[in-house]
């Protein structure tokens, strides 16, 4: 486990964190970050069971190609001019560098063997390892990218360094990320709080090969990321959530009940109207390196 995940103080404001919902959750009581002590294991086989890869991709493809687009038009708004190579960490399946690609130079690192083998395959340009590990020395970026990716870091301050390191000047870092103030994750803390524990655990992904070991909103994130040598140029809320895929989305974590998914599945669509109305569980975040 990581330092920052060993101490009892916020990485944002350094205020003494205060226990959480469950025993490995912790809240700072002062900026709202929270933390998860959950262990990673990426590339071991057991883990890579609870998860059915088909059902995943049905289940966020469609949704994350959408939201892709839409952080396209923001690298684009806001890249310098001449602007030419981008690195996606946490390239997983490609789909962001599949759009990249048309207008970048690109590249992505991703840790999961099998995942990154797949997307290698497919001809797009991906390297097996950790950000900054599997870059070579001399590689500099004009863009780096992390979608859904920050969350799952256990040293996220050596990662946001690094990002500083590895960045031209005036280059920028787009952070895509669950947001701490949605809709699902509220309503999964007000379940977890009476009893009801599945839709929590499954925000943090807890049982997964990646879980989860932080969240955070817009603010203490650019508080964060502004300690490394960065500005916040703008941040949107993206949807994180859509009626088709809905299913297969809940469906692919193979260690779910029946029960638990039903209760999940129909408590999603019920929800599904105000997700239009209350601040939605995906924010995007673009920051200037100084």
């Amino acid at each position: 486990m990581s330092h920052e995940l060993q101490n009892n103080y916020c990485i944002v404001c350094k205020h003494k964190m205060e226990p959480g919902i469950q025993p490995w959750h912790m809240e700072c009581p002062k900026c709202g970050y929270e933390s998860g002590a959950l262990e990673p294991a990426i590339n071991e086989r057991d883990m890579h069971q609870a998860i059915h890869e088909g059902d995943r991709e049905i289940g966020l493809k469609a949704l994350r190609v959408e939201n892709f687009g839409e952080i396209m038009k923001l690298i684009k708004s806001y890249a310098h001019a001449d602007a030419q190579f981008l690195l996606d960490v946490g390239a997983a399946h490609g789909w962001f560098l599949e759009q990249a690609r048309d207008r970048f130079t690109v590249l992505g690192v991703e840790p999961d063997i099998a995942v990154g083998s797949q997307t290698a395959a497919k001809g797009i340009p991906i390297r097996e390892g950790y950000f900054p590990q599997a870059l070579r020395p001399n590689e500099i970026f004009d863009i780096i990218v992390f979608n859904d990716v920050i969350e799952h870091i256990p040293n996220l301050q050596g990662a946001i360094s690094a990002c500083n390191e590895r960045l031209r000047e005036n280059g920028i870092l787009v952070l895509n990320l669950p947001n701490s103030r949605g809709l699902f994750y509220k309503l999964s803390k007000l379940f977890a709080r009476l009893g009801w524990n599945g839709p929590f655990e499954r925000m943090w992904q807890k049982g997964f090969p990646s879980p989860h070991v932080h969240f955070f909103n817009s603010q203490n994130l650019s508080s964060l990321v502004g300690m490394h040598g960065f500005s916040l140029l703008t941040d949107i809320e993206l949807p994180s959530i859509r009626a088709k895929g809905l299913m297969q989305r809940i469906r692919y974590a193979n260690n779910a009940s029946s029960l638990n998914f039903c209760l999940q599945y129909l408590g999603s669509m019920f929800a599904l109207p105000w997700t239009r109305v209350f601040p939605s569980d995906v924010i995007v975040c673009v920051y200037l390196r100084r």
